[in-house]
């Protein structure tokens, strides 16, 4: 099998996999003891908030562990949301935000907050002006992610985040796609919270991470009378929360040559597509995209129906966000982006990760235009015999 769905999640690396036996192993003390074991399992946990916060350009009693980029961005919005002391007031998010963050405004909108959408354009861009109009005076926080995980679109936060501070608007981000990606600096980015997750970066799942801005006085979702800046309760997983920012430093230092690479491979694999003789449209940003993830359309054949057959021929792609597939609706995204219900059930995702090498493409395009070959011969039969028979 070609592995070509690393947006949804990726393989553990040897080193996150050795990290976490290691831990496992060795310090399985419970970080909140007061005895050695539990002090030595405590500075491992220490040690790897320090490991993110290097990568994020930020400090590390400022970073909080998870058990995933879900209960990241639940918690993170919730938490901004408490400093706020009411439970009212207007949010911001956009169409194409990851199923998790979707499903809290809904949530969010039947507790009595009032939700508007921003559209975004036929890239997946934030339309900017529209942005500025929706914003009011009892508009208190936003949520935008920072790279769309269909179609790879990378959002400006850092502009955005700007013109939100200015009006008093607190920012979360979705950042799960861009961590490892594209640099990630907090400093800079204009945000007061992001989410990250383990699993998209080679450690192992079940574990995530948030960034909390300190210039914002969060107020945790459960309480805790004994420390009022934890941020959620539970014994911290250290062996996971090793293993995760074993893969997050591996990742980032890897990062311009890896992406640099895939960036190689994604346009050596459109280029034979494109030599094809049926159609394919690329679904992207002509700039701001992250190489690792293409979103195409082969026009005339479901994306479902491609994305089976491909995994009977050894090809693992998806239709979308992991959280999406086997749902009967078309694709969010594509339709946001101004797709008819037709072109959005076209759409197909490759997602390339370090396992994916040149000479792999070859078998690629062959396994793919034997699969179209099938289905427009097939289509092309029944069109000749209706005709025959009309």
């Amino acid at each position: 099998m070609i592995y070509l769905d690393h947006a949804a999640t990726t393989p553990i690396s040897d080193k996150a996999l050795e990290v976490y036996v290691n831990v496992s192993k060795h310090y399985f003390g419970n970080p909140s003891s007061m005895h050695d074991e539990g002090s030595s399992a405590k500075q491992i946990l220490e040690a790897s908030a320090k490991t993110i916060a290097g990568t994020l350009n930020a400090r590390p009693k400022d970073v909080f562990f998870t058990s995933g980029a879900s209960e990241s961005s639940f918690l993170a919005i919730y938490s901004l949301l408490n400093s706020l002391g009411e439970e009212s007031g207007h949010l911001i998010t956009t169409p194409i935000e990851h199923s998790s963050v979707r499903n809290l405004f809904l949530k969010l909108k039947q507790e009595g907050y009032e939700v508007s959408v921003v559209s975004v354009n036929e890239y997946g861009e934030v339309d900017f002006e529209e942005l500025k109009n929706l914003v009011r005076e009892d508009t208190v926080l936003a949520s935008i992610q920072h790279v769309n995980s269909e179609i790879g679109t990378i959002q400006d936060l850092a502009r955005i985040g700007a013109f939100l501070h200015e009006k008093g608007v607190m920012l979360h981000s979705d950042c799960v796609q861009s961590f490892g990606r594209i640099p990630i600096d907090v400093q800079t980015l204009n945000v007061d919270a992001i989410s990250l997750s383990s699993h998209k970066i080679y450690g192992p799942k079940g574990c995530g991470a948030v960034w909390m801005n300190p210039k914002v006085e969060w107020k945790p979702v459960f309480p805790d009378t004994d420390n009022q800046k934890k941020f959620k309760p539970g014994t911290a997983d250290v062996p996971t929360v090793a293993a995760f920012a074993t893969a997050a430093k591996l990742i980032t230092q890897n990062r311009v040559t890896e992406q640099h690479r895939i960036l190689k491979l994604r346009e050596q694999l459109l280029a034979e597509l494109t030599k094809l003789d049926y159609e394919v449209v690329v679904e992207q940003h002509p700039r701001e995209y992250v190489p690792n993830i293409l979103g195409l359309r082969f026009p005339g054949i479901e994306g479902q129906f491609f994305m089976l057959e491909c995994s009977q021929a050894g090809l693992a792609i998806s239709t979308g966000s992991a959280c999406q597939v086997g749902s009967e609706k078309p694709n969010k995204t594509m339709t946001a982006i101004g797709k008819d219900e037709q072109e959005a059930r076209e759409f197909v995702r490759l997602s390339f990760g370090k396992e994916n090498q040149m000479e792999q493409i070859p078998q690629i395009i062959e396994k793919m235009s034997g699969i179209l070959k099938r289905h427009f011969e097939k289509v092309n039969h029944h069109k000749k015999k209706e005709g025959m028979t009309t």
